[in-house]
Formats: structure tokens, C-alpha cells, sequence
């Protein structure tokens, strides 16, 4: 599976973290959206389906970078 570069120019400042963020966020939404969609037509592309589900998985995994950048975990 090949890696998709995050940009970290701004990883140190958090309100641009926290934008970046909701902007992940909000394309993840569109992009169940989108699949709900797709597979409730009766003629869905599965090809297209498969490539917004992986991009969605991509962007989880963005997601997931940014909130541990934003909230790391400290083990006490």
C-alpha cells in the first residue's frame, strides 16, 4: 500500500492543527456521503466505490495523525 505524505509545515501551531483537522474531517463525511450514495443506486460504480472507500481510509489515518499530534498520549 503506498503512503500518502502528510504536510507538517504547521504541525507546531495548533489553531492551524485544529483547522486542518476539521477540514479532514468534514472531507471524510463528504466522502461517506458520497458512498452512501453510490451504493444505494441501483447501477453503482464498485470500482469508484472501492477507490473513495480507500481514500477515505487514507484520510482517517491523516485524521488519526493529527488528533495524536494535538492530544499525544502521556503514560503516567
Amino acid at each position: 500500500m503506498r503512503s500518502v505524505p502528510i504536510d507538517t509545515s504547521f504541525w507546531d501551531d495548533d489553531e492551524a492543527l485544529k483547522s486542518h483537522l476539521i477540514a479532514l474531517q468534514q472531507e471524510h463525511r463528504d466522502l461517506d456521503s458520497a458512498i452512501n450514495a453510490l451504493v444505494g443506486a441501483a447501477s453503482s460504480d464498485q470500482l469508484q466505490v472501492r477507490r473513495l472507500k480507500k481514500k477515505k481510509l487514507m484520510l482517517k489515518d491523516q485524521i488519526g495523525a493529527v488528533e495524536d499530534r494535538l492530544m499525544p498520549d502521556i503514560i503516567a
